[in-house]
């Protein structure tokens, strides 16, 4: 019963991914069915649909439309090309167990991934809910074509109605009765009407047409080793998305079912489905958010459900495909819409809005990326903004003068404690950051600025350096020569907190030596206590050791 459920939804869903990404509406049923049998074999979830999905619609879409020419067969042979590709690249990424790629994917750049694909999807299937076509590429083309189509009356009434019904079904149920499949009803209830009363013909009504039947035969893909390195980069989108998609699918899955899940299996299970669809003349899949939960509430415990609603699609292609042939593409249209609108992210931009603006930039920036230059271009666009954003906060990190504050234990920021008290002649500062090539030269500066606006003329500066996880060879260069420049104007160079393996660095870059293992202290508190004793300074209650 879960897999009759769960088939209820994957049938028209998969003929409306493949629409959307410019394919027949039969190779989302190969697709599908293909998916769910390999992944039943290899993955390690119990409950987890994979699946056409509508965030790869457009990835798809855009790495084959460019080199199919409007060519349907050379179209089908490229999808099939970009599941293996996508597919052999998760097999690769879970046999090395390279599963973290997908922390690449911050959360403003998947809100703007996520929000730039759905609305690339909603304008490109628009022209389908309004009955008629337009053929620009770009986004910015199919909005002006919608508009001047629109304008100049190309809409089809009859194309409308169904459309505008369709959504108005899907949402309904959504709302009002979450267990009814509205999507189902939606597309079987308009292509009965559309059957019966003949409105194809009479009205000029797009329909899927004939779906051939059987099943198809498993072939790689022939194409040109040219066309086989074009869909390379697609591929990697796909498969970085899909990777995505599945982690955090499967992570929530499994905190519910308390089951650990194999990150690097999950991914080898993904790429072996994607070849399954790729070899079955379907198009990349991937985990679905929204076919899931579906399987789940119907009663889903196992990977038999799929394995069940794969067997009613094989049938359906076996015995009956010509039910399909007058399905509108309207209805369709109105099932990839509704999808989209569902998984726009509006609340999670907003609090990127509210609570961190530079992330809100990262988000917006990756949404234009996707939509104005392409949906690859743009996640690389988000990603080397995201690579940039996180260079920045160490290329400039905080930095922080240290006092003793009363009543309060440690060492604290003289800019947060304006009252903290600091010992004559000893500067703390802590560095919020590792020391690398490009932060080496603020670093000195910084140290040279804390021992220039001292209260008192400074004998030792004691960098408080916990923080510091790694200094690279650049680095080291810097702390020699600031170590040379202080030690002529008779100020000590001295390290507290050293982390282990940052320490292993220093010795093996000579540093040692240079600054003196007398100057490398466990606690910044057995610093300031040699300090004190060095200088015969008193100065009561300051030392963690004292």
């Amino acid at each position: 019963m879960a897999g009759l459920s769960l088939s209820a939804v994957l049938v028209p869903a998969g003929m409306a991914y493949a629409e959307a990404a410019g394919l027949p509406a039969v190779s989302g049923l190969y697709a599908s069915f293909a998916a769910l049998l390999a992944y039943a074999v290899f993955g390690p979830s119990r409950i987890l649909v994979l699946g056409p999905d509508s965030a790869l619609v457009a990835l798809i879409a855009a790495s084959v439309a460019p080199l199919a020419h409007g060519n349907t067969e050379h179209a089908l042979a490229l999808a099939g090309g970009l599941a293996l590709l996508s597919g052999a690249i998760g097999v690769v990424v879970g046999m090395l167990r390279l599963g973290f790629v997908t922390e690449l994917l911050s959360l403003p750049i998947r809100y703007g991934y996520l929000n730039g694909i759905m609305l690339t999807i909603v304008i490109g299937q628009t022209p389908r809910l309004l009955g008629f076509q337009v053929h620009g590429e770009s986004f910015l083309q199919q909005v002006r074509e919608l508009a001047s189509g629109f304008a100049a009356g190309k809409t089809n009434t009859l194309a409308l109605t169904i459309g505008i019904a369709a959504l108005v079904v899907i949402f309904a149920c959504r709302r009002w009765l979450p267990k009814v499949p509205g999507v189902l009803i939606a597309v079987a209830g308009a292509t009965i009407a559309v059957a019966a009363l003949g409105l194809a013909q009479r009205f000029g009504l797009a329909v899927v047409g004939n779906v051939p039947q059987g099943l198809p035969v498993p072939r790689i893909p022939a194409l040109a080793l040219s066309e086989w390195a074009a869909l390379l980069g697609g591929a990697a989108a796909v498969a970085l998305v899909s990777f995505t998609d599945i982690s955090i699918l499967s992570r929530t899955y499994e905190a519910r079912s308390g089951e650990a899940v194999d990150r690097n299996q999950e991914f080898v299970a993904l790429g072996l489905a994607n070849i399954a669809a790729g070899i079955a003349h379907g198009f990349a899949v991937s985990a679905s958010g929204s076919r899931t939960p579906v399987a789940e509430a119907a009663g889903a415990k196992t990977q038999a459900t799929g394995v069940f609603a794969a067997l009613i699609v094989v049938g359906l292609l076996l015995a009956a495909p010509q039910a399909l042939r007058y399905t509108p593409q309207a209805a369709l249209a109105a099932v990839v819409i509704a999808a989209c609108l569902g998984l726009i992210e509006v609340r999670g931009v907003w609090r990127l809005y509210r609570l961190r603006p530079s992330e809100f930039v990262q988000s917006i920036v990756c949404l234009l990326g996707v939509t104005m230059i392409g949906v690859v271009n743009g996640i690389g666009i988000a990603l080397a903004l995201a690579v940039l954003a996180f260079l920045w906060r160490g290329w400039r990190p905080y930095s922080a003068v240290l006092g003793r504050v009363d009543q309060m234990k440690g060492y604290h920021d003289v800019a947060r404690h304006p009252e903290a008290r600091r010992i004559p002649g000893l500067v703390l500062l802590r560095w919020d950051a590792p020391l690398f090539f490009a932060n080496a030269e603020i670093f000195r500066e910084r140290m040279r600025q804390a021992v220039r606006e001292a209260p008192a003329k400074t004998a030792w500066i004691v960098i408080a350096a916990e923080p510091v996880t790694d200094v690279d060879l650049t680095a080291a260069d810097t702390l020699a020569r600031l170590h040379d420049e202080l030690l002529a104007l008779n100020v000590t160079l001295c390290f507290a907190e050293l982390k282990g393996p940052v320490k292993d660095s220093l010795k093996h870059y000579g540093l040692f030596e240079i600054i003196g293992e007398q100057n490398f202290f466990p606690t910044i508190g057995q610093a300031v206590n040699r300090y004190l004793e060095s200088h015969a300074v008193e100065w009561h209650d300051w030392g963690d050791e004292a």
